[in-house]
C-alpha cells in the first residue's frame, strides 16, 4: 500500500531478459533499511525487492506486469518515480494507492499556465468512467488531483514542487503514463453495477 507521494527518483541502471525482465534501480534510499522483499512502487509499479547493493536495488518484472504498463519502455538511464510501502503510522499525504497499475494513459496536451503546467492525458476508454473532476488519480505512482474531464481526456496541474521532486518535470507529448484509478471511485462502480 502506498500513498502517491513519490519519495526518490531512481535511475535504471541495467534490464536483464531472463524468465521475467530483471531491473537494477540505483536509488538515493539507505538501502540498509530495506529488506529482500519490500515492495516499493517503481513509476506506480509495486514491485518486489530481490537483491540489494549500497545504493542500489533489483526488481523482478513478470510479463503480465510488462503488459499492462509503461515498464515495456524502460532503458537504461532511465528516471523513475520511486516510494516506500507505507508504514502503519505514516502521513496519509496523497490518497491510498496499491500499485497495481489499471491501464496505460497518453500524454496529449501540455500548456504552462504560471509556474505551473497543465498535461491532458487520454485514458483507455475502459478507465474512462473511473476518473472524475477533482477525484484522484495515480499517475506513474504520483497522487494527483484530476482538474477536468471530457469524454476520455483529462487534465492535471503540476506545480513546480511536483515538477521538481518527481519525474513530471521532463513529461513530454505522446509519453505513456502508468494509470491507477481511485479505489473508491472502483467500488463505487462496482456497487452501481450490482444496483
Amino acid at each position: 500500500m502506498f500513498t502517491g507521494i513519490v519519495t526518490d527518483q531512481g535511475e535504471i541502471r541495467q534490464l536483464e531478459r531472463r524468465g521475467d525482465l530483471r531491473a537494477r534501480i540505483g536509488t538515493g534510499y539507505d538501502t540498509d533499511g530495506i529488506e529482500i522483499g519490500a515492495s516499493i512502487a517503481c513509476d506506480g509499479v509495486c514491485l518486489t525487492v530481490v537483491a540489494l547493493g549500497p545504493d542500489w536495488f533489483d526488481v523482478d518484472v513478470s510479463a503480465e506486469t510488462v503488459s499492462k504498463t509503461n515498464l515495456d519502455t524502460w532503458g537504461a538511464g532511465r528516471v523513475v518515480n520511486l516510494e516506500r510501502a507505507l508504514k502503519v503510522g505514516d502521513e496519509l499525504g496523497g490518497h491510498i494507492v496499491s500499485g497495481h497499475v489499471d491501464g496505460v494513459a497518453e500524454v496529449v496536451g501540455m500548456q504552462d499556465e504560471g509556474d505551473s503546467t497543465r498535461v491532458t492525458l487520454r485514458a483507455p476508454e475502459a478507465l474512462a468512467r473511473f476518473i472524475a473532476p477533482k477525484g484522484s488519480v495515480a499517475l506513474n505512482g504520483t497522487s494527483l488531483t484530476v482538474n477536468e474531464v471530457e469524454s476520455r481526456d483529462f487534465g492535471i496541474n503540476f506545480i513546480p514542487h511536483t515538477k521538481a521532486v518527481t519525474t513530471w518535470g521532463r513529461v513530454a507529448l505522446g509519453d505513456r503514463v502508468n494509470l491507477e484509478i481511485d479505489t473508491l471511485a472502483r467500488y463505487v462502480a462496482r456497487l452501481q453495477d450490482w444496483a
